[in-house]
């Protein structure tokens, strides 16, 4: 059975238990989460900022708390009072098509085709891990989101010391003055 809108708003206006209550994530966790998603974004966010790209520092930290608070929203949710367990369904992979939606159409707007040339997929991709990994503290995955977040600042930042013919095409008029694939 479908909850009414009533029954919704009332689970929403009357008291809830504390954060601290059993089945409630507490707000010291809550905080964690959302910090940890914010010093991972900012870590992504610098490198791009550090290389002089437009989506820096401020993009990908508010990226990765808005996908953790979405996701801390969701679980959230998932508590209230008033509302069949029955009636509830929590389906997590549309909180990860939510998130990947909203980012990819920030992320879209990095990318500038100038001819046959294609600038800031390195960035918009960049954006859209600041997300995922987001996503990922909002779920308690600390552990993983900084695992991601290592491996995308391996990709940034020491892949540039390869040597051009194995990151990018030989042909010099394709590479200009492009630092970015």
């Amino acid at each position: 059975m479908e909850p009414s809108l009533a029954d919704l708003a009332r689970a929403v206006t009357e008291p809830r238990a504390p954060l601290d209550s059993p089945g409630t994530l507490s707000f010291a966790e809550a905080g964690l989460r959302m910090g940890a998603a914010l010093f991972f974004g900012g870590l992504m966010g610098w490198e791009r900022e550090y290389h002089d790209k437009a989506a820096g520092l401020r993009t990908h930290m508010t990226i990765a708390l808005a996908a953790c608070l979405f996701t801390l929203v969701a679980f959230d949710l998932m508590t209230l009072d008033g509302i069949a367990e029955e009636s509830l369904r929590f389906d997590p992979i549309r909180l990860v098509e939510a998130v990947t939606a909203g980012v990819a159409f920030l992320a879209a707007g990095m990318i500038i085709l100038r001819g046959d040339r294609v600038r800031g997929l390195t960035t918009g991709g960049g954006m859209w891990l600041a997300g995922a990994v987001g996503l990922a503290c909002g779920a308690g995955s600390l552990g993983l989101a900084a695992l991601a977040t290592v491996a995308a600042l391996v990709v940034l930042w020491l892949l540039r010391l390869i040597p051009p013919p194995l990151t990018r095409p030989h042909d010099p008029a394709e590479r200009e003055d492009d630092p970015e694939e």
